[in-house]
């Protein structure tokens, strides 16, 4: 059986909270659990200690025991300092960089200006 400590959602509608909780990582999100170990509260401010609620005697239980977190629990856990920082990939999507096509535009608008430049000087 493979455990995650993971976020449960429960709150109203564009009002979320969440449960920390320990659950077999077949179960479904907001489904059964096996303990709760605290909660999160995204909607307070990032300074208050009541943001996230976690109970590091049970975290650090499950953790021994050989539960995995989830990404975002583990940041969590690492503000506290149960766990070490997870890694942020530098090598993200390429959604954000221009095409080739786009490249290739800029290449030569470039190379427009730079032949432009030495005109307008001699003027």
């Amino acid at each position: 059986m493979a455990l995650k400590i993971r976020l449960a959602r429960a709150g109203a509608k564009k009002r979320p909270f969440y449960k920390i909780v320990v659950a077999d990582s077949r179960s479904p999100r907001d489904g059964r659990f096996i303990e709760r170990i605290g909660s999160y509260d995204p909607m307070l401010p990032q300074d208050n200690e009541k943001r996230v609620v976690v109970v590091e005697e049970r975290a650090k239980h499950w953790l021994k025991v050989g539960a995995t977190p989830s990404d975002r629990v583990a940041r969590m856990l690492s503000k506290k300092g149960l766990v070490a920082a997870p890694a942020i990939p530098t090598n993200q999507t390429k959604k954000d960089k221009p095409r080739a096509k786009t490249l290739e535009r800029m290449e030569e608008a470039k190379k427009a200006a730079a032949a432009a430049a030495p005109a307008e000087a001699k003027a």
